[in-house]
């Protein structure tokens, strides 16, 4: 998830602490409340610390951020460590020059750094990217595949109350720059439906109408809740999605000599829309893997294809991910009432077990890359590429190697994730 998202996680937590505590009789002093606001979004922020390493610092050009970006700190294991760590400045912190630390607090203060740093992994895998948390008794990654990895609806209802909950006028200031912010991306960038806009903007008026007229901790609680039920819809709607994406490509019964399998189904909806889904299909024949780029409408009665298309033509959800593949083709599987495919990608089913092989490269992007596509550029060069991130244009997720040639991997710090298509590697 964006960086604020987490923020505002983090803040929901210190302010339901400060609820708790209260409620036990306790008076939290200023300084002690201002040490659990900024405990809740460091530790909330605090797994994203590998960006500090995970870029130049390994000498890894991009397989460096591919492996290491929600790498070991993304990890329930590190996690926990990294909140003791922060437990004990926060604690120093609150008793700092005499001030008197209620009994209660430092257990409080573990358990904000403790939530703050799990939310952190808890909020990844709720999307397309996905974590694995569960290292080093488990490599193996985990998906989402539910939420928009820039959510509006979760900014909208978490700032209102943290907003009337805050005295100071610089946190106050904060909270109205991002709720605006997400107001002018949600009209001005063209990625959310028109429809969904203005469902988006009635929202925005009536929510924090209602959260000033709450007491506080009412606020803080039907503020999380709220952010649940939604996740709780958004999961709902991905599982349809998912099973309208397989049920079209049983229908299909593609392949030489025998149906397609259904390898894995990234899905990403659009911003604040349940109703509209992008996908990507990892499929094998007995002959191919297939890469194919499809629309899906999980509730067709209430929004159809032609209402989800005519609705988002640009953007993650808008546009098909395999156009810059210059060998992409004509979709291999039948349309239904709730699934557009918009195009596929084949290749012998051997070559990419091959190409790993051949390339320790493509074998080190293989322990990221979840839906891997290749083609060869005009300078002989070859182009690898996370199918989720795009391709061909520059992305984050794409390796351009030489024609041939010794290992260019200078620092092989391979981390032990299990590849996304180890199936295809046997």
């Amino acid at each position: 998830m964006d960086n604020v998202t987490h923020g505002l996680a983090g803040l929901l937590v210190a302010d339901a602490a400060v609820h708790w505590l209260e409620r036990r009789g306790v008076t939290v002093a200023p300084r002690q409340r201002r040490t659990l606001s900024v405990l809740g979004v460091v530790a909330a922020e605090f797994p994203d610390s590998d960006l500090l390493y995970s870029g130049p610092l390994l000498d890894m050009g991009p397989l460096g951020y591919l492996l290491h970006h929600r790498g070991h700190t993304h990890t329930l294991v590190w996690a926990a460590v990294s909140a003791l760590l922060l437990w004990l400045v926060a604690r120093w912190y609150a008793g700092r020059d005499g001030a008197l630390v209620p009994a209660r607090l430092p257990r409080v203060l573990l358990l904000v750094a403790l939530t703050g740093t799990w939310s952190h992994i808890l909020l990844d895998w709720t999307n397309s990217y996905g974590v694995h948390p569960f290292w080093p008794l488990n490599g193996r990654w985990y998906y989402g595949d539910a939420v928009f990895i820039v959510e509006p609806w979760l900014w909208l209802v978490a700032i209102p109350p943290l907003y009337w909950n805050r005295p100071g006028a610089i946190g106050r200031s904060v909270l109205v720059f991002c709720f605006v912010a997400i107001l002018a991306a949600v009209l001005l960038l063209g990625q959310v439906a028109a429809e969904v806009v203005a469902v988006l903007l009635v929202f925005a008026v009536l929510w924090p109408l209602v959260q000033w007229r709450l007491r506080a901790p009412t606020r803080t609680w039907s503020g999380m809740g709220t952010w649940a039920l939604i996740t709780v819809a958004f999961f709902a709607a991905s599982r349809t999605a998912e099973a309208s994406v397989r049920e079209a490509v049983a229908a299909s019964g593609v392949g030489s000599g025998g149906e397609a399998v259904v390898l894995d189904v990234v899905l990403t909806p659009g911003p604040g829309d349940w109703g509209c889904w992008s996908a990507l299909v990892m499929s094998r024949s007995p002959d191919a893997y297939t890469v194919s780029s499809a629309f899906v409408a999980p509730f067709p009665t209430a929004r159809s294809l032609a209402r989800c298309t005519a609705g988002s033509r640009t953007g993650r959800v808008g546009g098909d991910v395999l156009s810059g593949l210059r060998a992409h083709r004509a979709p291999v599987f039948l349309p239904s009432a709730k699934v557009a495919w918009r195009s596929s990608w084949s290749t012998p089913l051997p070559s990419l077990a091959a190409l790993a092989r051949s390339r320790c490269e493509v074998d080190a992007a293989l322990y990221f890359m979840r839906a891997p596509v290749w083609q060869s550029l005009d300078n002989g060069r070859l182009l690898l590429s996370d199918a989720r991130f795009g391709v061909g244009g520059g992305g984050f997720s794409e390796i351009e190697l030489p024609p041939a040639g010794a290992c260019t991997l200078r620092a092989p710090w391979i981390p032990g994730w299990v590849p996304p298509r180890a199936e295809l590697l046997r």
